[in-house]
């Protein structure tokens, strides 16, 4: 049975710092690109960065361009994103999906993670002011 657990989230003050990792079990997840995702109260779910295999190809939003960084853990089959400079605004349940594909076009994959297959439990991310 294919599974990602996402860990890591917390509460931290504004300009804080938080390493979420994103976990998989049933699947190598060096063969797939994985996106993360957040979703805030009461607004829709965003994707917000994604890597390709073999970790040439990394995409950010905007939103969070220039603070988080997304990788792999290779040791432990999964996926981490480094958040710094966090902002309130980053408040959010944070989620992980992967995606196998044959050509890298991280828009395209995280339309097609965000409409496909179950949502895990996510980690809550909390950024007081």
């Amino acid at each position: 049975q294919v599974q990602l657990v996402e860990s890591g989230g917390g509460l931290v003050h504004s300009g804080g710092s938080l390493n979420l990792s994103c976990a998989a079990s049933g699947l190598t997840l060096d063969h797939y690109a994985v996106g993360w995702f957040r979703q805030a109260p009461g607004k829709e779910r965003e994707g917000i960065s994604c890597i390709s295999r073999g970790d040439s190809e990394t995409y950010y939003a905007d939103s969070v361009k220039g603070r988080f960084t997304i990788g792999r853990d290779h040791e432990r089959n999964g996926v981490f994103l480094q958040m710094t400079g966090l902002k309130p605004e980053d408040t959010a349940v944070y989620y992980c999906k992967d995606r196998y594909y044959t050509h890298f076009n991280p828009v395209q994959l995280i339309d097609s993670m965000a409409t496909s297959g179950p949502w895990g439990q996510g980690t809550q991310v909390t950024v007081s002011s």
